[in-house]
């Protein structure tokens, strides 16, 4: 089932989720690759769709560097982030029609459980390294603009603003900060 995406400015983004507990997570892992597709992301956050828990997918598949990546993280915890400090554009679907530069670790080591509730630990780097940081985030209740540098962020203040208001398009199901899910 595609479920709305909640959007910047909805309270509900800045909270740290909560573990999950084994066996609830089923039908949620379905509903959060279905509305990540639809929405043509690479990644989501339980959170993003208002369900508060510690949990994400990933799916992201750049034909040119070979590179395809699908994961489920559930509980996950970074253990490290190291190498270089790299500044690359992100976005994100709770806030749509928006990138900015932001500076992440090319390489993490982190350890989760997978779908099959399966404990999993590996260092990944570049692309996955940085997609996950950014769902992780979402985890803790931090969003990418939350990242980028306070004359960037005072730059984007207006288009924020607009995005919390309803004034933006996507072609995929959006809640507006204090509407409910229908």
């Amino acid at each position: 089932m595609v479920r709305p995406i909640t959007l910047y400015g909805d309270p509900s983004l800045e909270i740290i989720s909560t573990e999950v507990r084994r066996g609830t997570e089923v039908a949620l892992i379905s509903d959060m690759f279905e509305t990540m597709h639809k929405a043509g992301g690479v990644g989501l956050a339980g959170v993003q769709i208002g369900i508060p828990l510690r949990i994400f997918v990933i799916e992201a598949h750049l034909e040119k560097e070979n590179f395809h990546f699908r994961e489920v993280f559930i509980n996950p915890t970074i253990i490290r982030e190291f190498g270089n400090l790299v500044k690359h554009p992100e976005g994100c679907l709770s806030i749509p029609q928006i990138a900015a530069l932001v500076e992440r670790h090319e390489s993490i080591e982190i350890e989760w459980w997978n779908e099959k509730w399966e404990y999993q630990k590996k260092v990944f780097d570049g692309f996955a390294a940085r997609i996950i940081q950014h769902e992780y985030d979402h985890l803790d209740g931090i969003m990418f603009t939350d990242k980028v540098s306070p004359l960037r962020k005072r730059l984007l203040k207006g288009k924020l603003a607009a995005i919390s208001k309803g004034r933006f398009e996507a072609e995929y199901r959006t809640i507006l900060p204090g509407q409910k899910i229908r």
